[in-house]
């Protein structure tokens, strides 16, 4: 047995002809480790410092020293890494079940921040690391984030974070793709317009694109009522139309990023009340788990990358310039993250004239600390930019590449595993509402609450708290969220379906 499973191992390794061989052991292997994270990953839940994505890099980092060794230094990979594979597959589910499960009331409550952050705070930290490196370590890891904050112990955190990181990884694709089409010895001032408004065109048109294909799949399911027949065709529907948008963005060349996070906010508002009630806890696990899945996968071939001796060869001869760039690089990284989140949530408190709405200092502490994970979107913009296929024969390229592997390892695993203990001691359960307080009934998290029900706002708490939102409910003030939801009702759900508000 011992025999087989060393053949098995050379055979990743590539000292095997038959590929269709090799294909078969790759999949055998990569499923077991994938079932041993989830093993894991439940044996460690309530750990304190580790996290699910901790526990995947540190698997696919042992296996592929198993796997080096068994190959005497050829391999320690069990498949090729391809960026489209990354962005193509593995990253829609990842963003789709996070805009379907988003607790929209605190989202939008806090969308301006979270564009602040998310696009010039990405701007600020792309100037401060500087350009089309700047692009690939502007990247934070909004499916790390998933992982180290809790969307029901601190919701607020959790939706400027993650929010924060959705829009974040958009402008960094963004960037990285202009970067690469830029001349730089045409720099001027109309050049720098002409940039600024292509982003927000892309941006709308991403946003607006994911809206419409959510509200298309909601006026099918509301008319033609597939339940009547077959629960599987309106499963299949939503997850078809769902990876839909993200592909035809792609095409498009805008932001598929955006683009299937707006298309699963619009499809839990309202395409999931079309449906019949074992399609909607079909679909809010369905869509739970391919994201688990997903993500598992994602810090799994991180860390057995992370050891391909292909690209360590180069640097074996110079480590000294090697760890010293990447600790220029996770320095500037430190650096321009603090550039914009201190000096933004100055200015986000300047402007609100509640206390309870303002950042406090540690809650802008955690969401700098929260945001400086690198992770998957780092790695698959250095590949590729300074690889072909997984593959260098550059010593340069080698170089970028590694220091890209150095700081994410270094910032996933030291950055991930502080960040719930700093949480804990930042953000006591006591500072911020527990979890049923802060449940946003309208989202697939909740199955049978109304719409905008009692839930009060993060922050809130005796005498000086916010209204709830059942205060504003019963007693209706003229803001942009009542006229909201008097459109809702009286023009968007009797077309598209969704659940009346009380």
């Amino acid at each position: 047995m011992g025999g087989g499973l060393g053949s098995a191992l050379i055979r990743l390794g590539g000292l095997s002809s038959d590929s269709d061989q090799v294909y078969v052991d790759s999949i055998t292997l990569l499923v077991a480790l994938l079932c041993a994270c989830i093993v894991l990953g439940h044996l460690l839940e309530e750990n304190r410092w580790i996290n699910e994505s901790v526990t995947a890099l540190f698997i696919g980092l042992g296996t592929g020293t198993i796997i080096l060794l068994a190959t005497k230094g050829r391999s320690s990979r069990i498949l090729e890494f391809d960026e489209e594979l990354f962005f193509i597959y593995l990253l829609p589910p990842i963003i789709f079940n996070a805009g379907f499960q988003v607790k929209k009331k605190q989202f939008f409550r806090n969308f301006m921040n979270i564009t602040m952050f998310g696009a010039a705070g990405t701007l600020i930290s792309f100037c401060v690391i500087s350009f089309a490196i700047g692009a690939i370590f502007s990247a934070t890891d909004s499916v790390c984030t998933l992982q180290v904050l809790n969307q029901d112990e601190t919701p607020l955190l959790y939706s400027l974070v993650f929010g924060e990181g959705v829009v974040n990884d958009a402008t960094s694709v963004v960037l990285f793709n202009a970067i690469q089409k830029f001349d730089l010895t045409q720099i001027n001032s109309r050049t720098g317009l002409k940039f600024i408004g292509n982003f927000f065109s892309l941006l709308i048109t991403s946003t607006l694109l994911g809206v419409l294909i959510g509200l298309l799949c909601a006026y099918i399911t509301k008319k033609l009522y597939f339940g009547r027949h077959s629960t599987d065709r309106e499963i299949a529907i939503m997850i078809l139309m769902a990876y839909l948008s993200y592909i035809m963005a792609e095409l498009f060349d805008l932001s598929g990023i955006l683009t299937v996070f707006f298309c699963g906010i619009v499809m839990s508002h309202y395409t999931w009340h079309n449906v019949t009630e074992s399609s909607r806890v079909t679909t809010k696990h369905a869509f739970a788990t391919m994201s688990f899945i997903a993500e598992t996968f994602i810090f799994l071939y991180v860390g057995m990358d992370a050891l391909d001796i292909e690209k360590w060869k180069f640097v074996s001869s110079s480590p000294g310039k090697c760890i010293g760039a990447s600790a220029l690089l996770l320095g500037l990284v430190l650096i321009g993250r603090a550039s914009f989140v201190f000096p933004l949530s100055f200015l986000s408190n300047f402007a609100k004239k509640s206390k309870s709405d303002k950042l406090s200092l540690k809650q802008q502490v955690t969401i700098w600390w929260a945001g400086l994970m690198r992770g998957a979107v780092s790695m698959a913009l250095a590949y590729n930019q300074f690889a072909k296929s997984g593959h260098t024969q550059q010593p340069g390229n080698a170089i970028m590449i590694t220091c890209t592997i150095t700081v994410v390892l270094f910032s996933t695993v030291v950055f991930g595993l502080l960040t719930k203990p700093l949480v804990r001691l930042l953000l006591p359960p006591s500072d911020h509402p527990n979890s049923m307080n802060s449940v946003d009934p309208s989202s697939p998290k909740s199955l049978a609450l109304p719409l905008l029900g009692n839930g009060l706002e993060s922050g809130g708490g005796g005498e000086d708290s916010t209204p709830s939102f059942r205060t504003l409910l019963s007693t209706p003030t003229h803001t942009v969220h009542h006229y909201w939801r008097k459109f809702d009702d009286a023009c968007m759900r009797p077309v598209f379906g969704g659940r009346f508000s009380a």
